[in-house]
């Protein structure tokens, strides 16, 4: 568990560290302009769209100890070679290079986990694999600010130490892991000591009985989705509405989260200054997060709890539209603007997932509109308000359905199409 959270920490440290590097001239070092960035961050979630099923298919194959072990190793050297990026279109390959070795890492990691744990077990676990993924969204723009400080060591910028001092530790961190992430309880074997054996005899045997009695599925090597049910899943309107609120809510998401130390950074902080406060919110969400995720599973309040969080979302939106415009004198109100829509964002982590949406998400800040994106934050606005119709109705349907169908046919339907939000509830 916790190596699978560092892997997930390193991720996000190597995936996000670009937002801060931007604030230390980068795009002028390498001669691009905004909009030329903004393709380079399509390339990101491209590569990772197309090479998330591959990626998993190699997984299964060979095992997660492998082959999570090498994504760590692929993207922490790629991640390490962006610092010697000098043109346009080094920086295009570099990013479609992180999204194509980062793929498939995050449900990997879930799949992982899903083996080695029971069913109730599971969702705990879940929620413990994606504070690696907020922490490391935290903590990169507070290791931003004093790594970017190191401007002029060696004669080189900031921003090239921030690339490589976070992808070396990738590199160490995959060491970690092929030293001692084991492929299952059937191979209890690392990637760098396969003759160790991590368990005793006795010890594989509880943990094959218990998760094979929860689940016996785990223990067939080959899986396959019959074509009925394939048929079914996809010509159910229900998932599409599920698909169209979590691209309403990433799109924006993905935008501000690349943006955010540049935002604050025009309403008047400094450079480096503004890494370390954009960090705030970050922090301020992972609670937040954790009891949202609390009310959603004990409460069962899936709809509500999606609904709430877009909300928030749409408001801190609103919220940054209208008053971005204040002097300087008044940037603290600004600057509380920045951290109620990270906190927002987190709240809205019920709908994770759909890397689909950082394709179009790249391109809502544009460099016509800076240094303020009113244009950009008013697109904001009205995706998520469209997505939160759309959870409004997918709610709605859902109390229609619970009052019409039978007590005994709700329970055996809720596990697949419980309200707004149910497929992700897993991942938050």
């Amino acid at each position: 568990m916790p190596l699978l959270t560092l892997g997930f920490f390193c991720l996000q440290l190597d995936r996000g560290n670009i937002s801060n590097a931007i604030t230390d001239n980068m795009m002028e070092d390498i001669g691009i302009d905004q909009n030329q960035f903004n393709v380079g961050q399509q390339m990101l979630s491209l590569g990772i769209v197309l090479f998330e099923i591959p990626s998993n298919m190699i997984l299964y194959r060979v095992g997660p100890g492998k082959w999570l072990t090498l994504q760590l190793f692929l993207f922490g050297t790629v991640s390490t070679f962006q610092s010697f990026q000098n043109s346009y279109g080094s920086f295009i390959v570099s990013r479609l290079m992180l999204g194509i070795t980062e793929s498939g890492f995050i449900p990997g990691g879930l799949w992982t986990l899903s083996t080695w744990y029971t069913r109730t077990e599971t969702a705990k676990r879940v929620m413990i694999f994606y504070f690696g993924n907020q922490f490391g969204q935290a903590s990169s723009k507070l290791l931003a600010y004093g790594i970017l400080h190191m401007r002029g060591v060696g004669g080189k910028a900031g921003w090239f130490w921030l690339f490589t001092l976070m992808g070396i530790f990738t590199i160490l961190s995959g060491c970690i892991l092929g030293f001692f992430l084991p492929d299952s309880f059937k191979n209890p074997h690392s990637t760098f000591l396969p003759k160790w054996n991590m368990f005793s005899e006795r010890e594989i045997h509880i943990l094959r009985n218990r998760v094979l009695f929860d689940d016996p599925m785990k223990g067939k090597k080959k899986k396959r989705i019959g074509r009925a049910a394939f048929k079914k899943a996809f010509s159910s309107w229900r998932m599409w509405v599920h698909v169209l609120i979590t691209l309403c809510n990433n799109g924006p998401q993905r935008a501000f989260d690349t943006y955010a130390p540049s935002l604050v950074n025009g309403f008047g902080f400094a450079s480096l200054t503004s890494n370390a406060l954009a960090s705030v919110g970050l922090f301020l969400q992972i609670p937040v997060s954790f009891a949202f995720s609390w009310v959603s599973d004990h409460c069962n309040r899936r709809g509500e709890t999606v609904i709430a969080g877009l909300s928030m979302h749409l408001l801190a939106y609103v919220f940054n539209r209208s008053f971005t415009d204040l002097g300087n004198g008044l940037r603290g109100v600004k600057y509380f603007g920045v951290i109620w829509t990270q906190t927002a964002l987190a709240m809205a982590m019920v709908i994770m997932g759909a890397n689909t949406a950082g394709i179009y998400g790249a391109q809502i800040f544009r460099q016509a509109d800076r240094p303020r994106y009113r244009r950009g934050f008013a697109c904001g606005i009205g995706i998520l308000a469209f997505g939160l119709l759309l959870a409004v109705v997918r709610y709605v349907d859902d109390r229609i359905r619970r009052k019409k169908a039978p007590q005994n046919d709700l329970h055996t339907s809720s596990s697949s199409e419980e309200g707004v939000g149910e497929d992700d509830k897993r991942t938050v």
